[in-house]
Protein backbone atom coordinates (compact mmCIF):
# COMPACT_ATOMS: atom_id res chain seq x y z
CA UNK A 1 0.00 0.00 0.00
CA UNK A 2 1.20 3.50 -0.71
CA UNK A 3 1.14 6.41 1.76
CA UNK A 4 -2.38 7.64 0.96
CA UNK A 5 -3.89 4.15 0.87
CA UNK A 6 -2.32 3.22 4.20
CA UNK A 7 -3.49 6.45 5.89
CA UNK A 8 -7.01 5.89 4.55
CA UNK A 9 -6.93 2.28 5.73
CA UNK A 10 -5.90 3.39 9.22
CA UNK A 11 -8.67 5.98 9.37
CA UNK A 12 -11.12 3.23 8.34
CA UNK A 13 -9.82 1.17 11.27
CA UNK A 14 -10.35 4.05 13.73
CA UNK A 15 -13.88 4.59 12.33
CA UNK A 16 -14.53 0.86 12.76
CA UNK A 17 -13.54 1.10 16.42
CA UNK A 18 -15.57 4.23 17.09
CA UNK A 19 -18.64 2.67 15.50
CA UNK A 20 -17.94 -0.67 17.20
CA UNK A 21 -18.51 -2.29 13.82
CA UNK A 22 -16.84 -5.57 14.78
CA UNK A 23 -17.90 -7.28 11.52
CA UNK A 24 -15.52 -4.95 9.67
CA UNK A 25 -12.59 -5.68 11.96
CA UNK A 26 -11.51 -8.85 10.12
CA UNK A 27 -10.96 -6.83 6.94
CA UNK A 28 -8.69 -4.41 8.81
CA UNK A 29 -6.82 -6.60 11.31
CA UNK A 30 -4.72 -9.67 10.48
CA UNK A 31 -5.81 -13.08 11.78
CA UNK A 32 -2.44 -13.40 13.55
CA UNK A 33 -2.29 -9.90 15.06
CA UNK A 34 0.15 -9.24 17.89
CA UNK A 35 -0.36 -6.61 20.58
CA UNK A 36 2.69 -5.43 22.57
CA UNK A 37 4.49 -8.65 21.70
CA UNK A 38 1.63 -10.99 22.65
CA UNK A 39 0.05 -13.14 19.94
CA UNK A 40 -3.65 -12.39 20.48
CA UNK A 41 -5.02 -13.36 17.11
CA UNK A 42 -8.04 -11.59 15.66
CA UNK A 43 -10.53 -13.05 18.16
CA UNK A 44 -8.37 -12.08 21.15
CA UNK A 45 -7.82 -8.60 19.75
CA UNK A 46 -11.53 -8.14 19.19
CA UNK A 47 -12.27 -9.38 22.72
CA UNK A 48 -9.77 -6.86 24.13
CA UNK A 49 -11.48 -4.01 22.24
CA UNK A 50 -14.96 -5.12 23.27
CA UNK A 51 -13.84 -5.22 26.91
CA UNK A 52 -12.45 -1.69 26.54
CA UNK A 53 -15.85 -0.46 25.36
CA UNK A 54 -17.66 -2.30 28.17
CA UNK A 55 -15.41 -0.64 30.75
CA UNK A 56 -15.58 2.75 28.97
CA UNK A 57 -19.01 3.11 27.32
CA UNK A 58 -18.21 6.57 25.92
CA UNK A 59 -14.83 5.50 24.52
CA UNK A 60 -13.93 7.41 21.36
CA UNK A 61 -10.63 7.31 19.49
CA UNK A 62 -9.47 10.72 18.21
CA UNK A 63 -6.40 10.91 16.01
CA UNK A 64 -4.19 13.80 17.16
CA UNK A 65 -1.13 12.90 15.13
CA UNK A 66 -0.64 10.48 12.25
CA UNK A 67 2.70 9.61 10.70
CA UNK A 68 2.90 7.12 7.88
CA UNK A 69 5.93 5.26 6.57
CA UNK A 70 4.50 2.22 4.75
CA UNK A 71 4.03 -0.45 5.94
CA UNK A 72 3.96 1.32 9.32
CA UNK A 73 1.77 3.93 10.99
CA UNK A 74 2.56 5.94 14.13
CA UNK A 75 -0.34 7.67 15.80
CA UNK A 76 -1.09 9.68 18.90
CA UNK A 77 -4.64 9.03 19.99
CA UNK A 78 -6.56 11.24 22.40
CA UNK A 79 -9.26 10.08 24.79
CA UNK A 80 -11.78 12.09 26.81
CA UNK A 81 -13.98 9.54 28.54
CA UNK A 82 -15.71 8.31 31.69
CA UNK A 83 -14.58 4.77 32.60
CA UNK A 84 -16.46 2.61 35.10
CA UNK A 85 -14.53 1.10 37.99
CA UNK A 86 -10.82 0.56 37.38
CA UNK A 87 -8.74 1.86 34.48
CA UNK A 88 -5.08 0.82 34.19
CA UNK A 89 -5.34 -0.48 37.77
CA UNK A 90 -6.48 2.97 38.93
CA UNK A 91 -9.84 3.54 40.71
CA UNK A 92 -11.44 5.94 38.23
CA UNK A 93 -15.02 4.98 39.26
CA UNK A 94 -16.93 7.09 36.75
CA UNK A 95 -14.70 10.18 36.85
CA UNK A 96 -14.09 11.87 33.51
CA UNK A 97 -10.45 11.54 32.45
CA UNK A 98 -8.36 12.68 29.51
CA UNK A 99 -5.24 10.89 28.31
CA UNK A 100 -3.24 9.97 25.24
CA UNK A 101 -1.93 6.79 23.68
CA UNK A 102 1.12 6.59 21.43
CA UNK A 103 0.65 3.59 19.20
CA UNK A 104 2.57 2.06 16.34
CA UNK A 105 1.12 -0.32 13.77
CA UNK A 106 2.70 -2.57 11.19
CA UNK A 107 0.51 -3.62 8.28
CA UNK A 108 0.74 -6.77 6.18
CA UNK A 109 -1.36 -7.20 3.04
CA UNK A 110 -3.45 -4.17 4.01
CA UNK A 111 -4.28 -5.37 7.51
CA UNK A 112 -2.83 -4.57 10.93
CA UNK A 113 -0.34 -7.29 11.85
CA UNK A 114 1.47 -5.79 14.87
CA UNK A 115 0.51 -3.14 17.41
CA UNK A 116 2.77 -1.49 19.99
CA UNK A 117 0.93 0.75 22.45
CA UNK A 118 2.07 3.08 25.23
CA UNK A 119 -0.70 4.75 27.23
CA UNK A 120 -0.15 7.82 29.40
CA UNK A 121 -1.30 6.27 32.68
CA UNK A 122 0.33 9.05 34.68
CA UNK A 123 -2.11 11.56 33.17
CA UNK A 124 -5.03 9.43 34.41
CA UNK A 125 -3.48 9.06 37.90
CA UNK A 126 -3.08 12.83 38.20
CA UNK A 127 -6.79 13.38 37.46
CA UNK A 128 -8.24 11.06 40.10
Amino acid sequence: MNYDELCDRYRDYIDCLNQQDWRKLDALVDDDVEYNGAALGLSGYRKMLEEDFRAIPDLHFTIELLICDPPRIASRLYFDCTPHGMLFDLPVNGKRVRFAENVFYEFRDGRIRKVWSVIDKTAVAQQI
